[in-house]
């Protein structure tokens, strides 16, 4: 098993998000470390009407390079949390 990918099906929502494909969800990232980007993430979100960040429509750390894909915009992150 590699470090870059994980699976908990025993989790009472796996996989948490509608039409994916359960045998290549990716766990790693349940709760996505770049939505403190907000538009600047790279995913497929929206905003409820309460100004909400929905994220349900993106599967993006949860695909097979969901980790690549997180961990190239994870200095974004840093400087965000920096900038606090």
């Amino acid at each position: 098993m590699s470090y870059k990918f994980f699976q908990n099906k025993a989790c009472e929502y796996f996989p948490c998000h509608a039409g994916a494909d359960a045998s290549s969800f990716n766990c790693l990232f349940c709760y996505c470390p770049l939505y403190a980007l907000g538009e600047k993430c790279g995913g497929d979100f929206s905003y409820t009407s309460n100004g909400i960040k929905d994220c349900s429509a993106c599967l993006i750390p949860h695909s097979e390079d969901g980790y690549e894909r997180v961990r190239c915009k994870i200095g974004q992150v840093l400087d965000l949390a920096r900038e606090k």
